[in-house]
């Protein structure tokens, strides 16, 4: 081993705290790179393959009843490759340990052939008997929620009519790998299930002999979607065609398809925040290591060493360090992937999810890694390349600090002499000094974002279950029925207060921008269901317009007084144009609201209701729950505490999981920020500091001298550091919001505070860490340092 990789190695093992600590950082970066990157190849592949394997429709065409016939239609249709018509209905399941009934969707497969088109995934039992009209397949995590098991029976009431069925598989299916609920979009396992059971027994169940209720389309290589489902639309239109859409309107797809974006996005913007936090370090302990051993520089030089040797010294100083922390980085990124995939398998439900990570992933991370902390050390490398070895074995021409005099005369009668030298240090390196304070800020921006976003995750639960939604129970009906049902509801014992609301299914567009949704009736001065302003106060329903949400304006790019194209997809089916009258602060979903009894008129069905809100006795509520299961008018019973429930868990897990990483790598960072800068300091100041103990100055006051110049650092920052949080929490805000909620970015004292307090915690265990190596400093060879 040649002399220079010796001193490489002992100069490692003399920074060994800083160089771990900004390896740690780098690590940080490669980390999200190679755990987020992996993440998207991974569901993205799985999703692929999934949808590839078992035939995953790519148009949906609901309709009221069209006779089978029209499948050879459909079928003609140019660039359509194959087409399945189906039946599928709503059915409330009955589960024997809950009062509630439980919303299940019902679905049809061919009676003696494989499906053409959305086939399932048989996980357990096995496959339907057609001639067994009481046999049926259940969605796998439905029956793990309640215990069921091939073998079990299940009651379901299915068109009005309680069946009995014997349960002979458990299925899954990339239709249902996200699954809600009508009219929700929380998934819950235990709240909602699918079943699927022959074509002619579902045929009987729900009065469609001969006839479908829905068609599945798989379209050829190059064909126009967009054409085919007009085509599609104008063949189905006579028997009440609810309107095409594509996969990327299928509800379960389209939630997928948005954590893909939210995650591919991530993987581009977030590490190299934490990469170039890692480069500014590696700037700054790389150019102190140069300015320290200049003399050292100076003799290599004169015993013949070349400028690119010496040079080359200390870039591999800088590639150990970074090869390092990219090794890391990549081993915890496969670590953090893996224990990421398994919220992921329990959050969309794919049959196998096996994290696999691109060969590309290690190698860009080592590339950027090491490109990065290159940047950072290649500009200070210039320095030893013009040193002459006479010009540094002499000591630096000292700064002239003469123009501070006034400042230090005027201060003497202030500060001690302990107090004089901190403050000197800091105002003649200022330099240096606004380095470490944009460092330590920086941490201090980072823990600010990350506090606040898990806060905003509070926030909007609690926003959304406690003041948008204060009602206890959601009834949703059959089909739109007469308000008549209201007062029915009213006259329950136990039911304290009902509040009708209408959902009708619509495609909503402005210019080029469309959204497929619902528009929400609601009553006038609603108070079980509310529709409200930023201030969260409640927005009235207007007859003269329609109220979006903030997410839905800018989806649709679309302004208060401005016109509003509604496409209804149900009933008469008209085309409406609705005024916007005001934008709602909403955190669940992308709804549209109006007057219920406008909605009504303008569609020409007076006096309907969809659904309502219930407040009620809670010490009745098995009562209420019981004479609900038994109105053949309800399609579905929830409970908005399950509800609140199942959101919790879906910000727990998935894309909401991963603020958890995130805040522990603040965390890291903050204290590899705050770590350097003490340590820096340190090195920097050694031979001072050894020579204030000889002159007599005690261990406390000496580290008073260090460590009060941290101290004061720290403070600095601080403000800074609450300053770029600010703006860094909308960013983060903006980047964990998705479709189905969005993040507020919460602005609360608490959570400066508590960021505050993590830097200050940092700060003093740094400062701990740096004293105990001062306290066992060798006073001698300190002194024996040329300046």
């Amino acid at each position: 081993m040649s002399p220079l990789d010796l001193k490489l190695l002992r100069d490692l093992w003399r920074i060994k705290g800083q160089a771990v600590a900004i390896g740690l950082v780098l690590a940080v970066g490669v980390l999200m790179l190679v755990m987020m990157t992996g993440l998207v190849a991974s569901l993205d592949e799985t999703r692929r393959a999934y949808y590839e394997r078992h035939r995953f429709a790519e148009v949906f065409a609901p309709v009221t009843r069209a006779p089978e016939r029209l499948v050879d239609d459909l079928a003609a249709i140019p660039g359509v490759a194959s087409v399945e018509g189906r039946v599928t209905g709503h059915a409330l399941v009955d589960i024997v340990a809950r009062d509630l009934p439980v919303q299940a969707q019902a679905v049809s497969l061919p009676d003696y052939r494989e499906p053409r088109l959305n086939d399932v995934y048989l996980t357990d039992g096995r496959k339907l008997d057609s001639r067994r009209e009481d046999e049926i397949l259940l969605l796998r995590s439905f029956a793990l929620a309640h215990s069921l098991q091939p073998g079990d029976t299940l009651s379901a009431t299915m068109n009005g009519a309680r069946r009995s069925f014997r349960i002979v598989g458990l299925a899954q299916s990339p239709e249902f790998l996200y699954t809600t609920a009508p009219g929700e979009l929380v998934p819950d396992d235990s709240r909602f299930g699918v079943i699927w059971m022959s074509r002619t027994a579902l045929e009987a169940a729900y009065d469609m002999d001969g006839a479908f209720n829905e068609a599945l389309l798989s379209l050829g290589r190059d064909a126009d979607k967009a054409a085919i489902i007009n085509a599609v639309d104008r063949i189905l239109e006579p028997y009440g065609g609810l309107g095409a859409y594509g996969r990327e309107d299928q509800t379960s797809n389209r939630f997928i398809s948005e954590e893909i974006t939210g995650l591919r996005a991530s993987s581009t913007g977030v590490p190299p925040v934490f990469l170039a936090v890692a480069a500014f370090l590696l700037y700054i302990v790389v150019s102190r290591m140069v300015q320290a051993e200049r003399n050292q520089i100076g003799l290599l030089k004169a015993f013949g060493y070349t400028d690119l040797e010496v040079g080359c010294h200390y870039f591999k100083l800088i590639l150990a360090i970074s090869l390092g922390g990219a090794l890391a980085g990549c081993l915890m990124g496969v670590a953090s992937g893996r224990a990421m995939t398994g919220l992921y398998v329990e959050y969309y439900k794919f049959p196998f999810l096996v994290f696999r990570v691109n060969p590309s992933s290690f190698v860009m991370g080592f590339a950027v890694s090491v490109l990065t902390a290159s940047v950072g050390g290649l500009v200070v490398l210039r320095r030893v390349f013009v040193l002459t070895p006479a010009t540094a074995m002499r000591p630096p021409v000292p700064p002239d600090y003469s123009r501070t005099r006034r400042i230090g005369r005027a201060l003497n009668s202030v500060l001690d002499q302990p107090s004089r030298m901190v403050l000197r240090r800091v105002t003649r390196h200022a330099g240096r000094m606004a380095g470490a304070i944009l460092g330590i800020a920086a941490g201090m921006a980072l823990s600010v974002s990350m506090i606040s976003i898990m806060s905003s995750f509070d926030h909007t639960v609690d926003l959304s279950f406690s003041v948008v939604d204060r009602s206890d129970v959601t009834v949703t009906f059959n089909e739109a029925m007469s308000n008549k049902v209201v007062l029915e509801l009213r006259r329950m014992p136990g039911v304290i207060e009902v509040e009708p609301v209408r959902n009708v299914s619509v495609v909503m567009r402005n210019g080029v921008k469309t959204h497929r949704g619902a528009v929400n009736g609601l009553v006038p001065s609603a108070r079980l269901y509310r529709a409200l302003d930023s201030d969260s106060s409640t927005i009235e329903m207007r007859k003269d317009g329609m109220i979006l949400a903030q997410s839905l304006a800018n989806i649709l790019d679309i302004q208060p007084g401005e016109l509003l194209t509604v496409e209804v997809r149900e009933g008469r089916r008209p085309t409406l144009t609705v005024p916007v009258a005001g934008v709602a602060q909403t955190l669940l979903g992308s709804p549209a609201y109006m007057d219920l009894e406008t909605l009504n008129q303008v569609l020409r069905e007076p006096n309907r209701v969809s659904g309502a809100y219930l407040r009620i006795d809670a010490v009745r509520s098995s009562e209420i729950y019981r004479k609900l299961k038994n109105m053949p008018s309800v399609a579905g019973v929830s409970l908005k505490e399950d509800g609140r429930a199942a959101f919790q868990r879906i910000i727990d897990s998935g894309a909401g999981a991963i603020r958890y990483v995130m805040a522990l790598i603040a965390a890291v960072i903050t204290f590899g920020i705050v770590y350097n800068a003490a340590s820096i300091a340190y090195a920097e100041r050694a031979r001072d500091l050894a020579s204030l103990r000889v002159i007599g100055f005690t261990k406390g006051e000496t580290a008073f001298v260090l460590l009060g110049e941290l101290a004061l650092v720290t403070f600095l920052a601080l403000p800074i550091g609450a300053m770029l949080g600010y703006w860094l929490t909308f960013v983060v805000a903006k980047g964990f919001s998705t479709d189905l909620y969005q993040i507020p970015a919460t602005l609360d004292l608490k959570c400066y505070g508590e960021a505050a307090m993590s830097v200050v915690a940092a700060a003093m265990v740094s400062g701990w860490l740096v004293k105990r190596d001062m306290d066992r400093a060798d006073l001698i060879s300190a002194l024996k340092t040329r300046e």
